[in-house]
């Protein structure tokens, strides 16, 4: 075997996996690989398995990576949610466990020598903790992203205090740090918490120590992830741990904006809503799983809530921040939603003033509570609602946009788009899939924030200029 060897990471689906995916490069660049090559000998896919149109794309990718003549690894959530069954479904992809994670370099050692790895079989990853969570931070079990070692190889994050073991992938002014793993809800839909596992939070100390190597990065822009960040610090003793960490993290040197992802609306506490409205440094932004607004629809998926429940969290959240953003993502065509249930939704919506409204058709999941339900809609059905609640948001988000124009922005610029124009994202918009900024300026760089005033809009993305003398 030569002593080259060269591997590639594919990541697919949420944030949460990039900071995997980042793991995986410090593991296996300690082991002697060399990572992002154009024409690698081992291509790894961080898979994604949440709901049918993610496997597939996970599925799509394997393949392509497997015709480019490189070996492939399957990664990630859809390998260990499935396991021996990926693998005799898709003999061209090698698969891997979350617990091969912490010995990456050896097991791409045996894909390039051609030793074949046995795949596990998939078991409930929550069975690995205690049911106590104060218990679970003594547990030996792996958990992706939280990963400690030491000593660690040059490069690696971070030089001193807490050991994590982390490379950054990309070079943007915007980084993911995470928040925690797993879940302990048992939304009757979502099959995450059995092959993430129950839930765990990162010390804060972990947390500030990967900020500040992130803000040497040149990171501007930290984004909390996790699959639930209102429970963070259930597990270390302290329900207000994620109010207390906020302005520490803000006030990390060279950082200028912290925003916080995926929150859930029953466990929004008054102070926690407080430090995201109105701290210096946080942006006003909420990531908030609806997932409906039909009453009997939430409480058949095991969650809390109606429309007037939720029409006044956001009416507390905008009279703290009148600007603030916030978005959320529904699921349409659960089994038993009624017509009428789902115009309840509709009616919602239209009231409701989100920025970004994500909308998804139901799909079974093997594993899942829902999965045995009754009442299950035909196909025609939910593509039916998905898109008319789609057109429907479409035109509620880009009326949003709308709403903004004159209002004053702070917009981190990420990108130089030539000819005097540059892409960034407001306070209002987390990255990737809330639409953005595009201003013009002179003599402006990735990782500035300049104050502008919104001009126009084009659907849920900003046109603005830049103040005087800013």
């Amino acid at each position: 075997m030569s002593s080259r060897r060269t591997v590639s990471l594919i990541t697919l689906g949420c944030a949460r996996n990039e900071v995997d995916s980042e793991e995986l490069a410090a593991r296996l660049e300690a082991a002697g690989w060399q990572t992002g090559d154009d024409d690698p000998d081992v291509v790894v896919v961080n898979t994604c398995g949440f709901i049918d149109s993610a496997k597939k794309d996970s599925i799509d990718t394997l393949l392509a990576a497997a015709d480019s003549g490189a070996k492939v690894v399957a990664a990630g959530c859809m390998a260990e949610r499935y396991g021996a069954q990926l693998a005799d479904a898709l003999p061209e992809a090698s698969v891997i466990s979350f617990d091969d994670y912490a010995e990456i370099g050896e097991r791409l050692d045996d894909v390039l020598a051609g030793r074949p790895l046995v795949p596990h079989t998939p078991r409930d990853r929550r069975t690995l903790l205690p049911i106590s969570p104060v218990e679970r931070s003594a547990a030996q079990a792996h958990i992706p992203g939280h990963a400690q070692e030491d000593p660690l190889p040059r490069g690696v994050a971070p030089a001193s205090g807490p050991r994590t073991l982390r490379k950054r992938l990309g070079s943007g002014p915007v980084a993911s740090l995470k928040l925690a793993s797993g879940c302990d809800r048992r939304c009757t839909f979502c099959a995450i918490p059995a092959f993430r596992g129950s839930y765990v939070s990162r010390a804060p100390e972990d947390l500030l120590a990967e900020a500040a190597w992130l803000a040497g990065q040149g990171v501007k822009e930290l984004v909390l992830v996790s699959e639930n960040s209102t429970s963070y610090g259930k597990d270390l003793g302290d329900l207000r741990a994620l109010e207390k960490l906020l302005p520490r993290l803000a006030e990390t040197e060279g950082v200028e904006r912290v925003r916080v992802s995926y929150l859930q609306p029953a466990e929004l506490r008054p102070g926690l809503l407080d430090v995201i409205a109105s701290s210096e440094g946080i942006a006003p932004y909420f990531d908030l799983s609806f997932q409906h607004a039909s009453g009997p629809v939430l409480r058949r998926m095991r969650r809390f809530g109606d429309p007037r429940r939720f029409l006044d969290l956001l009416d507390q959240i905008r009279e703290r921040a009148p600007e603030a953003g916030v978005r959320s993502n529904f699921i349409v065509g659960f089994p038993g939603e009624t017509q009428e249930q789902f115009e309840e939704l509709v009616g919602f919506l239209e009231e409701a003033r989100l920025d970004v409204i994500g909308v998804f058709g139901y799909s079974d999941e093997e594993g899942t509570e829902a999965y045995g339900f009754e009442g299950k809609l035909d196909q025609d059905v939910i593509d039916e609602r998905v898109a008319t609640l789609t057109e429907l948001a479409e035109e509620l988000t880009a009326q949003r946009a709308e709403e903004r124009i004159g209002t004053e922005l702070e917009v981190l610029i990420e990108e130089d788009l030539g000819d005097g124009g540059y892409e960034g994202r407001a306070a209002h918009q987390g990255p990737e899939v809330d639409g953005a900024v595009t201003v013009q300026g002179i003599g402006l760089v990735p990782g500035q924030i300049v104050q502008a005033v919104a001009v126009d809009s084009e659907g849920v993305d900003l046109i603005a200029r830049i103040k005087a003398g800013t």
